[in-house]
C-alpha cells in the first residue's frame, strides 16, 4: 500500500478526507501544508523541529502512534489549548497503519 486514508479537520470546523502516501517519508504536519488546510505561515512555523507547536492536532482515533519524544513534550508543555490527546503533527511520520487516522487541527491563536 502506498497511500493510505486520513481524515482531518481544519481549524473552520470542516473534516477533509485526504489520500496520505506512505513512501515519501513524510509527516502529518507536511500532509497539512500540501492540502492547504490551515492558512500559509500557521502550521510548520519552526520547520518541523518540534520547536514550535504550531502544528498540534488532537488525534481523535485510538491509532498506535510513536512514542512521544522528550522534545514533543517539552514543546507541549508550554503550549495553548493542550488536551490529553494532543500531538505535534511534525513528529508523526505517515505509514501504513496509520490508515484511517482522524485528527483535528488545535487553534492557532
Amino acid at each position: 500500500m502506498q497511500d493510505i486514508k486520513i481524515s482531518i479537520i481544519d481549524r473552520a470546523g470542516v473534516e477533509h478526507l485526504v489520500d496520505a502516501p506512505t513512501d515519501m517519508n513524510m509527516n502529518l504536519m507536511e500532509l497539512v501544508r500540501s492540502h492547504e488546510l490551515a492558512e500559509e505561515g500557521t502550521i510548520g512555523v519552526c520547520g518541523g523541529m518540534a520547536m514550535c507547536a504550531s502544528c498540534q492536532c488532537y488525534v481523535l482515533t485510538d491509532h498506535e502512534l510513536p512514542e512521544m519524544t522528550p522534545d514533543e513534550d517539552l514543546m507541549l508543555a508550554e503550549a495553548f489549548y493542550v488536551q490529553d490527546n494532543s500531538r505535534l503533527g511534525c513528529q508523526i511520520q505517515i505509514r501504513e497503519a496509520l490508515h484511517g487516522l482522524k485528527i483535528q487541527l488545535a487553534p492557532a491563536d
